[in-house]
């Protein structure tokens, strides 16, 4: 049974991007490190934290290529996956990790500071940094947007 998982936190790495071979194919993986917390309101209009616990997130394919190039250390994220447990053994202990096979990652704007929006290359070549554009929506690029 497949336990699903829906929690907020922030980076504590960037993501490391790798190929990998499933099944005799190639296929990207982001991975990082992602300290769920686990805060409650106080009644007073804050929050009080009860703690958290760090998870490894995964992502695949375009997703992971997306979540290495826009995400950085710190970042506030909403993960949105399948709860996987892996057994191990250290020392002949048995032990057990856990991480999240992620099919969402998103930002979480309320936390963020700023954002940069380039304009986009046309053509392969660079965009000039003082065109102005008629139709800002489709002269920007929206990486940091959205889902991953």
């Amino acid at each position: 049974m497949a336990i699903r998982i829906t929690g907020s936190g922030n980076l504590g790495s960037a993501p490391e991007l790798r190929t990998v071979e499933v099944n005799g194919e190639d296929r990207k993986v982001a991975s990082m490190r992602v300290f769920f917390d686990h805060s409650v309101p106080d009644g007073n209009g804050g929050f009080v934290d009860k703690g958290g616990c760090w998870l490894t997130v995964s992502v695949w394919d375009n997703r992971a290529e997306h979540v290495a190039r826009v995400l950085r250390k710190g970042m506030r994220v909403r993960v949105e996956g399948t709860l996987l447990e892996r057994p191990w053994e250290k020392d002949g202990e048995a032990m057990t990790s856990q991480e999240v096979n992620a099919r969402n990652v998103t930002l979480e704007l309320a936390r963020l500071e700023s954002v940069t929006l380039r304009p986009k290359a046309s053509a392969g070549q660079g965009a000039p940094a003082d065109q102005e554009h008629a139709d800002p929506q489709s002269s920007f690029d929206d990486t940091g947007a959205g889902a991953f």
